[in-house]
């Protein structure tokens, strides 16, 4: 049974959203993904969300009562084990369209809670006493460490924010749009050495949302857009915390998960003309391209720096300008997907000429989970 992605949106807006709740923006989301394929609420009957408001909730304020849930919170690559589960359950038999939403207002923090850890998890017991606390201090230790040992130069990380600035400026919707220099980044604050502010993911409110279901289905259901068929799907996890990776240099779920998703799409590295990479931090995208296998130890920071991911480059990676310069609520992994479907619709801003295969590798907590998609706009 092959598998599409049918509908395909986000909310209206991105950005600084005070007005909005994490519910209502993952309703808008949805709202535009069911329009998007031609489709209701009445169509769906499987629903995926991550976090509060979770599947339950969202599927009652939309009216749905699903035959199929999905919960699964593993931080920003949710998303993307929320569609290699919903494909596993339509070929069961356990539902026929699951509509997968996003939400967040990770800048204006409507209805957010206060955060809070304790003394005996793991993070209060191996982290916090050390004084590492939230993303930009845990990412360091494995920054520095892969800098120390592959000898990446803060240029070159640097390079990423670069390349990815080039891709937002030709998106409208893109947060930050002007065009910077190697010397811009390295000037702008530092925020927890080594990254720079320009290499720090942006703090944004903004939702999305997917639609998946049968080919068989979709046909049948008048789907209008063109349908982005999943060719493969890998997912695992490495450490709950950074502190407790096994290598600091290599993430085990990225590689795992990217060897499960090629195998299923029966693909290699020179098929792929499109590339997310989840980059909330900017040495991310460096640790996706070689543990992918892209390129080899050590390597991605020049590959980077030479042009290859750029516009006219030779693997395009993170067209809409990815995290560090499209929008980043906090969860990331959607706003990927959703580049991707549109980069094989031949609906992107930035759009790259003659794509027919898209991967997308997603990235939840400081290297915690990982999951990949293989996307394409043709059958398999």
């Amino acid at each position: 049974m092959n598998i599409v992605i049918a509908g395909a949106a986000e909310t209206d807006h991105l950005g600084k959203l005070p007005h909005y709740s994490a519910i209502g923006l993952q309703l808008e989301a949805a709202r535009n993904a069911l329009a998007d394929a031609g489709l209701t609420k009445d169509d769906v009957d499987g629903v995926a969300a991550v976090g509060m408001p979770g599947p339950v909730q969202v599927a009652h304020a939309l009216g749905v009562t699903p035959a199929w849930l999905d919960g699964t919170g593993v931080g920003g690559s949710s998303f993307l084990f929320h569609v290699r589960h919903a494909v596993a359950a339509i070929r069961a038999g356990l539902c026929h369209t699951v509509l997968i939403t996003h939400g967040e207002s990770g800048r204006s923090h409507v209805g957010a809670g206060r955060f809070g850890l304790g003394a005996d998890s793991l993070l209060g017991q191996f982290e916090l006493p050390y004084g590492v606390f939230g993303p930009a201090t845990t990412f360091t230790v494995t920054a520095l460490r892969h800098m120390k040992e592959t000898g990446l130069t803060h240029e070159q990380l640097a390079e990423v924010a670069v390349a990815q600035r080039r891709w937002a400026h030709l998106n409208p919707r893109a947060m930050m749009r002007d065009l910077i220099t190697v010397d811009d980044v390295l000037a702008s604050r530092m925020v927890a050495y080594p990254f720079h502010l320009l290499e720090c993911c942006l703090v944004t409110d903004g939702g999305g949302a997917l639609v998946v279901t049968s080919e068989e289905r979709a046909r049948a259901l008048g789907v209008r857009k063109p349908l982005v068929h999943v060719l493969g799907t890998g997912e695992s996890a490495d450490s709950p915390i950074v502190s407790q990776m096994e290598d600091f240099t290599t993430s085990k779920a990225f590689r795992r998960s990217s060897e499960a998703a090629f195998a299923e799409a029966k693909i290699d590295h020179a098929d792929v003309d499109h590339l997310m990479i989840y980059d909330a931090f900017a040495h991310v995208p460096i640790y996706g391209l070689e543990d992918m296998g892209f390129v080899g130890r050590g390597e991605a920071g020049a590959f980077i720096a030479e042009g290859h991911t750029s516009p006219g480059g030779r693997l395009p990676m993170n067209t809409n300008g990815g995290g560090l310069s499209y929008t980043h609520t906090g969860m990331y992994g959607m706003f990927a997907i959703l580049e991707s479907v549109r980069q094989l619709r031949g609906e992107a801003a930035a759009q790259v000429p003659d794509v027919e295969l898209g991967v997308v590798l997603g990235n939840g907590g400081m290297f915690m989970s990982a999951a990949t998609l293989v996307l394409a706009n043709r059958r398999p």
